[in-house]
């Protein structure tokens, strides 16, 4: 399972409010359907399959090897 931050996000082109805007609305997701792990205030990382829910397309990410 690969998950994406927010940092991922703003590297797609999302704003760093609409960034953390999507990491929460899919935390939220999460917490509903029974994984009550993500019902924690420092935890930035979630299921890309979340966000591509959220989002309403595929993510693709891309690794840059700098």
């Amino acid at each position: 399972m690969s998950t994406v931050n927010k940092d991922d996000l703003m590297k797609m082109g999302y704003s760093r409010y609409t960034s953390e805007n999507i990491v929460r609305q899919a935390k939220a997701l999460m917490v509903r359907k029974g994984y009550s792990f993500y019902h924690n205030k420092r935890l930035g990382r979630v299921p890309r399959e979340a966000v591509e829910g959220i989002v309403g397309c595929e993510l693709v990410v891309v690794e840059c090897e700098c």
